[in-house]
């Protein structure tokens, strides 16, 4: 079972490659895998696997608490619903090879995505627990989305895929609330204890939960109100509507209603959901049918009446109900899919899907036409075909359910009949539009042949072969039901063994089910005859509304609602948003205390006098901030603030989160100065009322206050941090509980957060680059001076020969000390205060001084690597430590040690913490040297550029006024000797002189 899903997933990994390598002929290769899964599936059923019972289950723990373990489970309905699964995705991949006849970049995707989908549809199916199977499901919408819009530049297939994606996962939101409110009410959180559910009472909370549920299984199986999706993505390329939207992904919702309805019928609301819904889709889909032109939509609104068809039926609920809805789908899933095929056939040859440029295309393609007829009677429930096998079931089943006593089993018995003649009816037009001869298309030859059939091409038995193999299983399961009777009851068995085992035929004398195909057969052949008559009774706007237009008035509403909230909401001030943060944290808060229930709130000052004294300085510091113009003043009365914090969890014996607390004010005002920089020393004084700002600040600042003092008062049960020294000792085997809960105890958290830190390293740098690249080469530190110097950048420009020598000493004896003591703390933070977390701020803040002292050349020099490097390696080693306990049969995450001894040192434990604590200390250097690169250096280096810019510009200008001045002293020296010559020459030499001096006159005027 697993095995086989892993293979679709090799596949699907496999595909693009081979798509590039081999070209078309590699959806043949694809198509082995699924093929292989079918006749596997077919092996375990006549092995007797699923007899009494029998299936083969796999679970995996993971996350028991919320009920999210990978529990997989074959049984023989799901076996079922694999073999059209397997079965047409084998085929369909194999007809894509005909009916793609290029290979361009996006057909690679294309076959990756349609083999994916092969693979979430059979996860769905095996799935035993409720939220993986959720996850399968909403995987399907997001695949389907992907190969709607295969035609991406087209407009109309980018609002199909999102108008499916949209309308699938809005019921699969749905659905998964449902899911999760049946398991808070029944316990029940896995698909093979929905037995239990007779043995519960129906409450309230259990119908709303049935009705979400089913709102996904009725968004994914295109019943109305929610059908119109479905024709909409037949924009998606023909495999894909063969597939997706005839034999698989529709029939995830039929497959949901399958497995649910034996339990769940006994609930009112089951019924009533669900046979209004089938009903209602069935009559609408047939009618809707018989209006279109195209042959794609024909078969669209066929199968939104279908699927209300099967899910009406095999909603019942019954054993007869349940084998007849069976059969309806596997029926459906081999006549539509032969359809589409065939209908692909028909638009690649031709260019067209519209049935009024297509005359005499049966007697020029008599294969496709034969194999068009043969599924389309299927489809209409003329014998010998399995769909008149399977319609006759129905019919019986509905006839005779002792669930729908008096009415409603009459009125859905009517309803499927009417149901039937109308896909009877639009069963021939769809024939007779595709391959009749018609006199009313224009361009017709002697022939009969319209311009568009005259002209195609020959369809390639790549693209009739598929269809060929269902024709044949329709005909001979048709005439020999027995195999899936079979099958069948191998699932009924052990959902109804109280009942006896119920075989179909096709045969069963002249029965009432018989007078009603015969019934529906005759009405629907006149009304094929009488077309005309329908169209006219056929409004030109739909009687109850064009619900794809209900969609785009929806849209359009909820974006005008949507723009107008954030207009009123995000006016783009900051103070704005702020403030209503604020005062909602305020009023809510105060509120809740005000009318709940009050608590006696214990408070004691301080324990010491220096705490008292540090509250002091932090109150007065956070107010002297406030009134500050001096940007660098303000700062620095921030950080104080800060540093007063650490000095109070150090009173109160915490000096682990001191030192953290310290180092992290530190390294936050080192970024500070980098921003304040590029920014005016002075604030701007405000002209304003600061009077609503203080009351506010003062009010949050109270709220907060008896907020915190109330939630300390409510205590009642002694706090787990008293036992947290003790749990850090034996599981974690250290003593600094604070470093052993990080990387230990609550390990997931921080390698959460530790991401966290990665994506916000990387969105400040591409904040500051923009779109342009912000990673530099990587080489090993090496010292390349010629001569002594306190730093390793050089001296080159005039600004790094005026730098103080008292910060480069200082720098060249603090750095290794600082280095020196980041490692200290990253070893000792097991067992005492510092961390890798401490310890990659230690050498942060030692990079960031020799920044500070030598510019972005002596960062460059200190550590000549890709910040970006840094973080990728930080997350790659605390990754193996996540995963390798994995590998030795653990859980993730799990910690061990091993104890060492060195000569005068004796005995130490070295826990495997440390490796995880490492990729921390990594990842810290590198978030604060992506911070020093990007607005550091990256800033310092664009400053330059303008400097120099700017001084080239000035060059330019001096050399352009230099030129301009000697233009001017050789007109004026021209003119002087223009005067000259007037005084000694003659008449000749004058005229010279003058054309000498117009064209001196001419450079100068240049």
């Amino acid at each position: 079972m697993l095995t086989l899903l892993i293979a679709l997933f090799a596949t699907t990994v496999a595909a693009p490659v081979l798509l590039r390598v081999i070209g078309r002929p590699a959806f043949g290769i694809l198509a082995i895998v699924p093929a292989v899964g079918f006749g596997w599936m077919v092996s375990l059923f006549n092995r007797g696997v699923f007899r009494d019972g029998g299936e083969i289950v796999a679970a995996f723990q993971w996350m028991p608490s919320t009920h999210l373990n990978l529990e997989f489970r074959l049984d023989a309905l799901a076996a079922l619903f694999s073999l059209i699964i397997l079965g047409v995705g084998a085929l369909v991949l194999f007809y894509c090879w005909g009916y793609f006849d290029q290979n361009p970049r996006r057909l690679a995707k294309f076959a990756a995505e349609l083999t994916m989908f092969a693979t979430v549809m059979y996860g769905l199916v095996i799935s035993d627990n409720f939220l993986l199977m959720y996850v399968f499901w909403e995987l399907t919408s997001v695949l389907s989305y992907l190969l709607v819009s295969y035609y991406g530049e087209r407009a109309s297939s980018r609002r199909a895929a999102i108008q499916a994606l949209l309308i699938t996962s809005f019921g699969g939101l749905a659905m998964l609330v449902g899911i999760n409110l049946l398991g808070a009410q029944t316990g029940i959180w896995k698909l093979s204890e929905i037995s239990q559910f007779a043995d519960l009472e129906a409450t309230t909370g259990i119908s709303v939960a049935i009705v979400l549920i089913m709102l996904g299984a009725l968004t994914k199986s295109a019943q109305a109100p929610w059908h119109f999706w479905l024709p909409g993505a037949m924009a998606a390329p023909t495999p894909v509507s063969a597939y997706l939207h005839s034999a698989a992904m529709v029939k995830a919702g039929i497959y949901l209603v399958a497995r649910l309805a034996p339990d769940l019928a006994a609930v009112q609301t089951w019924h009533l959901v669900v046979l209004t819904t089938g009903c209602a889709t069935m009559l609408l889909g047939g009618w809707m049918a018989l209006k279109q032109r195209d042959l794609k939509l024909i078969l669209a609104y066929g199968t939104v009446s279908q699927l209300g068809f099967i899910t009406a039926v095999i909603g019942i609920g019954s054993r007869e109900a349940t084998m007849a809805g069976l059969a309806l789908t596997f029926g459906h899933s081999l006549f539509k899919a032969t359809l589409f095929m065939v209908v692909g056939a028909i638009d690649h040859a031709t260019g067209t899907r519209d049935i009024r440029k297509l005359s005499g295309l049966g007697k020029k393609e008599p294969i496709i036409a034969i194999l068009a007829i043969v599924s389309a009677a299927s489809m209409a429930g003329i014998p010998p075909l399995f769909g008149f096998v399977a319609k006759e079931a129905a019919l019986e089943a509905v006839l005779h359910e002792e669930l729908l006593t008096g009415m409603p089993g009459k009125i859905t018995l009517v309803v499927l009949v009417v149901g039937s003649i109308l896909t009877m009816a639009y069963s021939l037009y769809f024939l007779h539009g595709a391959f009749a001869t018609k006199g009313d298309v224009e361009d017709v030859d002697d022939k009969g042949y319209s311009p568009v059939v005259r002209e195609m091409h020959d369809i390639v038995p790549t693209m009739w072969l598929s269809p060929l193999v269902l024709t044949i299983c329709t005909v001979v399961f048709g005439m020999f039901p027995a195999w899936f009777s079979g099958a069948f009851n191998d699932y009924l068995g052990v959902r109804f063994p109280a009942v006896d085992k119920q075989e179909l035929k096709l045969w069963h004398g002249v029965t009432v089910p018989l007078i009603l195909t015969v019934v529906i057969v005759a009405a629907g052949a006149v009304m094929f005859w009488q077309r005309d008559l329908v169209r006219r009774a056929q409004p030109e706007r739909p009687a109850l509304g064009d619900a794809d237009a209900v969609w785009d008035n929806l849209l359009s509403a909820l974006r005008t609602l949507s723009l107008r909230l954030t207009a009123s909401t995000q006016r783009g001030s900051l103070t704005i948003n702020l403030a209503v943060i604020f005062a909602t944290l305020m009023v809510v808060q105060l509120a809740y205390l005000i009318l709940g229930e009050s608590n006696s709130i214990r408070m004691i000052l301080w324990d010491s006098t220096w705490q008292g004294i540090v509250v002091i300085i932090m109150v007065a510091m956070a107010v002297f901030a406030t009134l500050q113009n001096n940007r660098l003043s303000a700062l620095v009365m921030v950080g104080l603030t800060g540093y007063s914090l650490a000095m109070i969890f150090a009173l109160h014996g915490a000096p682990d989160l001191a030192l953290t607390q310290a180092l992290v004010e530190t390294i936050v005002m080192v970024i500070f100065m980098l921003v304040l920089r590029k920014m005016p020393t002075e604030v701007e004084p405000r002209t304003d009322d600061n009077r609503l700002r203080a009351w506010l600040s003062i009010g949050v600042g109270l709220s907060v206050t008896i907020v915190g003092m109330t939630a300390m008062s409510a205590r009642v049960a002694e706090p787990i941090s008293k036992d947290m020294p003790d749990l850090a000792y034996e599981i974690g085997h250290g003593r600094n509980t604070v470093n052993v809960l990080l990387v230990d105890l609550r390990a997931a958290d921080t390698f959460g957060e530790i991401l966290v830190l990665v994506i916000a390293a990387t969105g400040v740098a591409s904040l500051i680059f923009g779109t342009g690249k912000f990673g530099r080469a990587s080489r090993r530190p090496t010292l390349s001076t010629t001569k002594a110097r306190w730093l390793a950048a050089g001296v080159a420009t005039e600004t790094e020969q005026n730098r103080s020598i008292m910060v480069d000493v200082v720098t060249r004896i603090l750095f290794p000390s600082m280095m020196l003591l980041s490692v200290y703390f990253f070893f000792s933070g097991h067992n005492a205060p510092g961390g890798g977390f401490a310890g990659g701020l230690v050498a942060a803040l030692a990079f960031s001084l020799r920044y500070l002292a030598g510019g972005r050349e002596e960062i460059e020099e200190a550590l000549p690597v890709d910040p970006a490097k840094l973080l990728g390696t930080g997350v790659m080693i605390s990754f193996i430590a996540v995963v390798t306990p994995m590998f030795f049969g653990y859980p993730p995450l799990i910690s061990n040690y091993v104890t060492l001894e060195l000569p005068l040192i004796g005995e130490f434990d070295v826990p495997s913490a440390l490796v995880f604590d490492a990729g921390v200390y990594v990842i810290v250097i590198g978030l604060i040297m992506h911070v020093l690169t990007s607005m550091g250096a990256y800033l310092d280096r664009e400053e330059d550029l303008r400097k120099e810019r700017a001084r080239d510009r000035a060059r330019e200008l001096q050399e352009k006024n230099l030129k301009r001045r000697g233009k001017q002293a050789r007109l004026r020296q021209a003119r002087q000797e223009e005067r000259a010559g007037f005084a000694t020459a003659g008449s000749t030499a004058v005229g010279t002189t003058t054309l000498d001096t117009r064209d001196a006159t001419k450079e100068g005027n240049d």
